[in-house]
């Protein structure tokens, strides 16, 4: 009698049991984030998560991390429940952190040793607050099996390569750009409505030149009018000294018939 052995599948939690930020601003800069890549690269084949477990080996559901936003390059997009790094065939390129109190000692120590133990190419550190690190925004790019710090140029810009994109600070709020267009990252909400303040704008300059162009139409009318007016009055005059001329020439020609008559009397 044989004994059929039952496999039961591997459970891989969907959640760590943890909320999804500390603070509304933390929660508000992962959404963020996630909402700047998204636009960046809409359409195109990237992944791009927020707060999802990314389970490194396999059959061990014990072993994930939770990046605040990761990015995949030349990954099929779409939802996922979580990311596992064997089935997908790559690690994340880039990971974020958005740091706040309880996560500080997690973002700058556990989580980058791990990073970069399990591939992922850059990082970068994000305090909004400005109170629980000693430089609001840092960045590491994996050098072999370590982090090295991405050093800021001279404007405070640091690169990241795996994107093409700077990152910086403005009155500490993070900044992205694009390193070659030196366009500012916008969400797609932020994109309409820029595209809509353009388009109004063009539609109000459109509407003026109308308008210029109704005024000149308007005062050429005018000139246009005066002139027909000028030349009925010169018309008009022309015709009078032409029925005065003849008047006279008429009233000549009476005369002159009558003085001939008046000599042939005599």
């Amino acid at each position: 009698m044989s004994v059929v052995e039952t496999i039961t599948p591997i459970e891989y939690p969907e959640s760590d049991g943890r909320p999804l930020g500390e603070t509304d601003i933390h929660i508000n800069w992962m959404i963020r984030v996630l909402q700047l890549l998204q636009h960046r690269y809409v359409g195109m084949r990237v992944y791009i998560a927020c707060d999802l477990l990314v389970y490194y080996e396999e059959g061990n559901p014990s072993r994930f991390v939770v990046p605040d936003n990761f990015i995949v390059l030349d990954c099929e997009p779409g939802e996922r429940r979580v990311y596992k790094i064997w089935e997908e065939g790559k690690s994340p390129n880039v990971a974020f952190e958005i740091t706040s109190k309880s996560t500080r000692k997690e973002d700058t120590s556990h989580k980058p040793d791990l990073y970069a133990r399990i591939g992922v190419r850059e990082l970068f550190l994000y305090d909004p607050t400005s109170e629980y690190m000693a430089t609001p925004l840092q960045g590491f790019r994996l050098q072999g099996k370590k982090y090295q710090p991405i050093v800021a140029d001279s404007a405070g810009v640091l690169e990241c390569q795996e994107l093409g994109i700077g990152l910086h600070l403005i009155d500490g709020q993070l900044v992205m750009h694009d390193i070659q267009t030196g366009d500012v990252l916008r969400t797609g909400q932020e994109a309409a409505i820029e595209m809509a303040n353009e388009a109004a704008k063009q539609r109000a300059a459109a509407e003026a030149v109308a308008a210029e162009a109704a005024k000149q139409r308007a005062a050429a009318e005018v000139v246009a009018s005066e002139a027909a007016k000028q030349r009925d009055a010169a018309e008009a005059r022309a015709e009078s000294e032409s029925q005065a001329r003849r008047a006279a020439e008429d009233e000549l020609a009476s005369l002159r018939k009558e003085l001939e008559r008046r000599n042939r009397k005599e």
